[in-house]
């Protein structure tokens, strides 16, 4: 009787044989480390917070002349404080939701007057004698992709690390800072990180929808492609000059912007050139009729009726080398009407330059230094002439000079998320009289982000 055979066996023999071909070795594939290691993250939700604190104070300087919306000639101190708490959410395919929640305490310089170009940004005309809060920004955000090259978008604040199309569409609506949207620059953007000067932080000629605090509600539509974008928002504006109280007839009281964009390379360097257009109408008092009528002492809200006020902008910015960036913003308005939201500037020419340290062996450091010319309209040097007062300008009486303006900039990374700043400005026929000033201006900015 013949044994069986075990079939391993006779499989084992015929392929020695070569009856059978011998079984190739199966191929496990290896994931790819670097793939994954630089997929995008994606995320649904994030959380951020910044405090900023800005001191600054100035030397007693000459002042033949003073009024009530004039920098105090005497040596002056003054602080500010901000704190934010910033959530983020995404909510559906391309939605995301976010909130800001701000805390602010503290006063700027002369509480904000006898500058046209205020050396601190992080200073509201609206200043606090104890923290006060509020929610400065509640919006939705809706992108609808068209196409093109993803995207990796990084995590910040009021951004969602992910991805997304070049070609896109971008709806925001809700409670904002146009300056979120809209007159954008690399190098002067930002007064907690950048430059302090308001003239530096944004387009001083571009009367932007704001209230005290720097916020407004309405909504924008932005139209991105791989090297251009085009914007358009419309807000709603202040029922007085520099108010808290926003206009809720949006039918007759608004403000409108339009930007278009083009980004490009230099030398391999990459820039950005932005044209902005606003056109604001609102209940605004006539620097015209106002210095035709003496008996009026010049009270501008004595000539109060709906007008309109429209200006553009010019906005570049250019890497030169690397670590090295320029920037210039050049704006003008009509002049015509009364500064609304923004600052008491019809006329401005701004430069600068950024310096990262990597030189010095400080990457993260930062040197900034920049020079600014602010210049009204005849008819607003005639209306100051006769004892009228701006948002941030009035002396009684002018005796008129461009305003010039110079800072320059240090801000050091430290540990903790933590930079130290130290800023020097100096303004030349503040509040765009020659009979005050110049001014020497020292500053420390002390910011912390997570």
């Amino acid at each position: 009787m013949l044994k069986p055979v075990p079939i391993s066996a006779l499989l084992f023999s015929l392929t020695q044989a070569g009856a059978l071909p011998a079984a190739e070795p199966i191929a496990v594939s290896e994931p790819n480390k670097s793939a994954v290691l630089n997929a995008p993250v994606t995320v649904d939700w994030n959380f951020h917070a910044q405090s900023t604190f800005v001191g600054q104070a100035h030397s007693t300087f000459p002042a033949p002349v003073s009024g009530p919306n004039s920098l105090h000639n005497q040596m002056e101190f003054k602080r500010t404080v901000s704190l934010d708490l910033m959530l983020g959410r995404r909510l559906w395919r391309g939605a995301e939701f976010y909130v800001d929640g701000m805390m602010w305490q503290g006063y700027g310089l002369s509480d904000v007057t006898g500058a046209a170009g205020f050396p601190n940004g992080e200073a509201f005309r609206l200043g606090a004698q104890i923290p006060n809060v509020s929610f400065s920004r509640v919006f939705l955000r809706q992108t609808i992709g068209l196409g093109g090259e993803q995207e990796t978008v990084a995590d910040d604040a009021q951004q969602l690390a992910g991805t997304r199309d070049s070609s896109r569409l971008t709806f925001t609506v809700g409670k904002l800072s146009a300056k979120d949207i809209f007159d954008r620059n690399a190098y002067a953007n930002d007064p907690r990180t950048q430059f302090l000067n308001w003239s530096l932080m944004a387009n001083g000629a571009w009367d932007f929808p704001a209230d005290a605090l720097g916020y407004t509600s309405g909504a924008a539509v932005e139209w991105n492609e791989s090297d251009w974008a085009a914007r358009a928002g419309t807000f709603l504006v202040p029922r007085y000059a520099n108010g808290t109280s926003m206009d809720k007839s949006f039918t007759r009281s608004w403000s409108t912007v339009f930007e278009l964009e083009h980004r490009h390379t230099l030398a391999d360097r990459p820039g950005a050139v932005r044209w902005l257009t606003f056109l604001t109408q609102s209940q605004m008092g006539s620097y015209a009729e106002t210095v035709a009528n003496p008996a009026l002492g010049g009270n501008i809200l004595a000539t109060r009726a709906w007008r309109k006020k429209f200006g553009f902008g010019l906005n570049a910015e250019q890497e030169i080398v690397p670590d090295l960036g320029g920037f210039l913003r050049v704006g003008w308005n009509d002049g015509q009407n009364q500064t609304w939201m923004f600052t008491d500037v019809d006329r401005t020419v701004s430069a600068g330059l950024s310096l990262k340290g990597r030189a010095w062996g400080r990457a993260e450091d930062t040197l900034g230094v920049a020079g600014v010319v602010n210049g009204i309209s005849l008819d607003h040097r005639r209306f100051l002439a006769v004892g009228g007062t701006g948002i941030t300008v009035g002396d009684g009486g002018l005796n008129y000079a461009p305003e010039i303006l110079t800072e320059v900039y240090y801000d050091a990374r430290l540990p903790w998320r933590t930079h130290a700043m130290l800023d020097f400005q100096f303004v030349t026929n503040p509040a765009y009289n020659r009979d005050r000033g110049p001014v020497p201006i020292v500053g420390a900015r002390l910011h912390w982000e997570f």
